[in-house]
């Protein structure tokens, strides 16, 4: 499972780095550390505290850093679910919760899993996720 920097994960939550490891000092997010010594938040861990954030923000919080520039939402997977042919796959990107319904095939190619960024782009009433 990868695994993220206090700072990946500070961009993929739309908050500061020193927010990111006050959280992590407060022991709101679990980290570990690597061979080197850096600090590291394992993917899972990322992806239910983002759905635990945006919980907490509720959904009239407009005031986040978050935007769609060309319809664009960079965010962590937090949910995959495989049927037999389709698939739905789930990603926090700040606040905003996104789903989209794609073929079980394309999901498998792309590798997705829980923990895992991506990026979701929507289009018109369609949502395509690019694996980042």
């Amino acid at each position: 499972m990868r695994s993220y920097t206090i700072g990946q994960a500070a961009r993929l939550l739309g908050v500061s780095p020193d927010t990111a490891r006050r959280w992590a000092d407060a022991g709101r997010i679990r980290t570990h550390r690597d061979d080197s010594g850096k600090r590291l938040i394992d993917g899972r861990d990322l992806a239910a505290f983002s759905v635990t954030l945006a919980e907490e923000a509720g959904v009239e919080d407009t005031d986040g850093p978050y935007t769609s520039v060309r319809n664009a939402f960079p965010g962590i997977i937090t949910a995959v679910k495989l049927g037999d042919v389709a698939a739905q796959v789930e990603i926090q990107a700040g606040p905003h919760r996104l789903v989209s319904l794609l073929t079980r095939e394309a999901v498998e190619e792309l590798g997705f899993e829980v923990g895992m960024e991506a990026i979701a782009r929507v289009k018109s009433t369609n949502v395509h996720i690019d694996r980042a």
